[in-house]
């Protein structure tokens, strides 16, 4: 595994929002539109979460297979995404990674959050901050982003959260705070959509998956 992430396959084949947003022609022939994508997606991020914890793994395992669920999703369309799930896991081990592309590097932003936290101070908002990288997960920013943005997004989260004065550290980083900001806009938004959808919209998003 690269020990960089910036000299990493992960860092050199992360995606422009776009081309991760984009319904496949077969999939938009059975009428599924980019929300139903989006649900789609979600429901299975949940669906992988749930059975993590029936095997008690540690997290970074679950965002891992997330994230490998998700470079396929970005690849493939619905007939050779969901033919893998008819035979057994072995069985299809080859076929997985082709679908990956042998793509298996991921960087995610637990560690750089970690360290971010101490630095600016902030060891308070482990939980609300590790919760929230959790929750990015449900959306593709791991496939767009750099990982410490997507944690420097949580953790400018948090600080307007607990109220934390925190604009000369991000200063000190010298990163593009207009990226920061982004990312932790769209993570504010998908809690309000989230709060939109229901087992009705999920369902008939599934239902549009080839039998």
């Amino acid at each position: 595994m690269a020990a960089n992430f910036w000299t990493s396959s992960h860092y050199k084949q992360l995606h422009d929002p776009e081309d991760v947003d984009v319904v496949h022609p077969l999939d938009k022939d059975r009428g599924m539109t980019l929300e139903d994508f989006k649900l789609i997606k979600l429901h299975m991020s949940n669906y992988i979460a749930r059975l993590a914890q029936n095997v008690k793994v540690r997290q970074r395992v679950v965002a891992t297979a997330i994230t490998y669920m998700r470079r396929v999703y970005a690849r493939r369309n619905s007939d050779e995404r969901y033919r893998f799930e008819i035979k057994e896991i072995l069985e299809m081990e080859m076929k997985i990674l082709e679908a990956l592309n042998y793509y298996l590097v991921v960087f995610h932003p637990y560690r750089a959050l970690s360290q971010m936290l101490q630095d600016a101070g902030m060891n308070d908002a482990t939980q609300l901050t590790w919760g929230l990288v959790n929750d990015t997960y449900k959306m593709d920013l791991i496939l767009i982003h750099p990982p410490h943005l997507i944690a420097l997004a949580c953790i400018y989260i948090a600080s307007v959260q607990k109220d934390k004065e925190n604009t000369a550290w991000f200063e000190e980083l010298r990163v593009d705070m207009n990226v920061v900001k982004n990312i932790a806009i769209e993570i504010l938004d998908f809690y309000d959509s989230h709060k939109q959808i229901t087992d009705e919209k999920v369902n008939a998003a599934m239902n549009k998956l080839p039998k």
